[in-house]
């Protein structure tokens, strides 16, 4: 629940206004029930001192791109209230045009451009205004007598606004409707948008804020209360179910999509409701959630369906479009099924990410709204096309830059919590792909710090664990389009006629056979995979050219390598290409370790550098040397090879 956090102690003084305004805008930032996901803007009315020594009264208003949890000075491009309330005085401005000319009415050119709605905040007559998409808030303007309700709870002192799109429209009806009802109230609600709040100081705003939020949250809670979390979450859904239905979401998107499985119990309530299918498809909370979220979510599982509804609603209100338009794919952004549960879907794992908390905050909006206060009703598709096809995110389209090689793709690697199988999963992560790791050690869970990661700590010799943890990859990116067989172990060092049989056989079982329990259970994955499978096992230099003392270690990677020759043969008519990198003289692993080091060094009566660079570069081989091949080989441009094998040992006169 929302809470008043302003520590007078913490926040800087009013006589800084700028900075009191940072502070004020990481509270309502840092709270999700007030600002979701780069949503939400705010300012502050403060002098700007230019070169000359003068001073411009500027509006400092918080700059596109820039998060208000984290925000900095530096976030906020300082803009001449003059200039912004002249263009306001103009009978049209086009957003692309309104844009233009904020970016350069920026006091400072280094400063980010500004938000869309700094035109608004310019005409708002107090010195700090702040903006949120609160929870409670939006949830009473979704109703169908959105504004009498609003009314009746929040009071006359607040400003209510029928909605209209962001920008110069929006900025030019409140100027209208200002002298009627903006003098002397304490906010403004923005109908199915959200609230502004302002005062003399950012302290003032802040807490207008606060008492317009606390009221609307005690009048729900008595009025429409939460329904305690009772109940289970969501049963076990087949990995291969949901990895086809990732495959047809990516085949509709037109390139590979993450996609998580969420089963919460509020999630389970939500899509055994018997309206599921009406309640949860009438429109986002607010129109800028359906940039990440689409209009409405797929319900159930007819992609193909879902996808020609959406290319009928784009023809529908094409003529709604401001300027040339390019159709965004038809692929669904959130999925509910009651089997399933909920899909969050996004071409990382962070869009999908924001995706899944955008719909965990509209579902108890809706719920309450539906059960409660007469139902639940968005905006119309109409309203709801022009924010989705505004010309700005249009534009944005157009500058886009190509994603990452590898995004929207999931890999799996074991071995991944050190060395060469760690460097593979950087590596891979590098490159745009969602990348979960299975490793003996439990350091594998943090392994790295990232929306893209799932460390899960495996024995890969135990054929019903890595079955599980391979279930737990698909339910967090949906499916798995990428394999690094990396998982190994050395053994001791003896001559055959000393063999240890136990030794030998644990070898055989981490190197061999649990690369091949993996693979065999991996391939209809990899099948469904719409990116094509691609498989990379790590192997070794000793396979071409072994040494004397390592029989368990070459004859296990030997056959390993066997293994993924025959499952190039097998598998490429299904479009999974299989390659093999063969390392040598990587030290940087956990193979290897001083005692181990100087064994070998002796056996070819060198020192322990000179074995190191045994090479024919005379050069060291790292782990992400490694990684960097086996990320190419995963990559397209080794689209047409399978089979192959690939040397990264320096050279060596055995194998060339």
């Amino acid at each position: 629940m929302t809470q008043d956090l302003w520590d007078d102690l913490l926040a800087p003084a009013a006589s800084d206004p700028l900075a009191e305004c940072v502070y004020g805008s990481r509270l309502i930032g840092s709270d999700p029930a007030l600002v979701l996901h780069g949503g939400g803007n705010t300012s502050v009315k403060a002098p700007f001192s230019d070169i000359t020594g003068g001073e411009v009264e500027t509006v400092w208003v918080k700059g596109s791109g820039w998060d208000l949890a984290s925000i900095e000075k530096a976030g906020f491009a300082p803009l001449p209230i003059a200039r912004l309330r002249q263009l306001l005085d103009l009978d049209s401005l086009s957003d692309t045009e309104m844009m233009r000319e904020l970016s350069a009415a920026r006091l400072d050119p280094a400063a980010p451009q500004p938000s869309v709605e700094s035109l608004l905040h310019a005409l708002i007559p107090y010195r700090a205004v702040l903006h949120s998409h609160a929870d409670v808030i939006v949830t009473l303007t979704n109703l169908g007598d959105g504004a009498d309700r609003v009314r009746e709870v929040l009071g006359e002192g607040v400003l209510i606004v029928p909605y209209v799109m962001p920008g110069f429209d929006l900025a030019r009806v409140v100027r209208d409707m200002w002298p009627a009802g903006g003098e002397g109230s304490s906010g403004m609600v923005l109908l199915n948008h959200g609230l502004f709040t302002y005062g003399d100081t950012t302290r003032q705003a802040y807490q207008h804020h606060m008492e317009l939020i606390f009221r609307a949250s005690r009048w729900l809670e008595a009025h429409a209360p939460h329904l305690a979390a009772e109940g289970n979450p969501m049963g076990r859904v087949d990995p291969l179910e949901l990895a086809r239905l990732r495959s047809e979401i990516s085949r509709a998107a037109g390139r590979p999509m993450i996609s998580v499985r969420h089963d919460s119990t509020q999630v389970a309530r939500f899509v055994n409701r018997p309206d599921l299918a009406s309640v949860a498809t009438r429109g986002p909370l607010t129109p800028d959630h359906i940039i990440r979220t689409k209009r409405i979510p797929m319900v159930g599982r007819n992609v193909s369906s879902y996808a020609v509804r959406y290319r009928r609603y784009y023809q529908r209100n094409l003529h709604r479009a401001r300027g040339e338009t390019t159709m965004l794919d038809p692929a669904p952004r959130v999925v509910l099924d009651p089997e399933i549960g909920m899909l969050a879907v996004g071409a990382s794992a962070s869009d999908a990410k924001i995706a899944s908390d955008i719909y965990h905050h509209t579902i108890p909006a809706v719920t309450r709204a539906e059960d409660h206060l007469g139902g639940y009703a968005a905006l119309p598709e109409g309203d709801l096309f022009e924010v989705e096809y505004w010309e700005l995110e249009q534009a944005k389209l157009r500058r886009r830059t190509d994603p990452p090689e590898l995004s929207g793709m999931a890999a799996l690697v074991t071995g991944a919590a050190s060395g060469i199988g760690r460097a593979c999963a950087a590596e891979l992560m590098e490159r745009g792909a969602a990348v979960t790791g299975f490793d003996l050690s439990p350091a594998v869970a943090d392994a790295f710090d990232s929306l893209s990661w799932l460390g899960v700590t495996c024995d890969v010799t135990d054929p019903a664990a890595q079955s599980r943890a391979v279930e737990r990859a698909v339910e967090r990116f949906g499916g798995i389009d990428i394999v690094v067989v990396c998982a190994g172990i050395f053994g001791g060092v003896s001559p055959i006629s000393e063999l240890n049989a136990s030794e030998w056989r644990n070898v055989m079982a981490v190197n061999v056979d649990a690369a091949a329990d993996l693979l065999s259970g991996i391939h209809p994955f990899l099948q469904l995979s719409p990116a094509g499978g691609r498989v990379v096992v790590v192997s070794t230099r000793n396979v071409p050219a072994p040494g004397p003392g390592a029989g368990a270690y070459s004859s296990s990677k030997a056959a390993l390598t066997q293994l993924a020759r025959v499952a190039a043969l097998e598998w490429a008519s299904d479009g999974i290409r299989v390659n093999i990198v063969n390392p040598d003289a990587v030290f940087d692993t956990g193979i290897w370790n001083e005692e181990l080091l100087a064994t070998r060094a002796d056996h070819y009566g060198i020192d322990v550098e000179s074995y190191k660079r045994r090479n024919l570069l005379g050069t060291a081989v790292t782990s992400a040397q490694v990684a960097v091949v086996v990320a190419e080989l995963a990559s397209d441009r080794f689209a047409a090879t399978t089979g192959a094998q690939i040397p990264i040992d320096g050279g060596n006169e055995r194998v060339v």
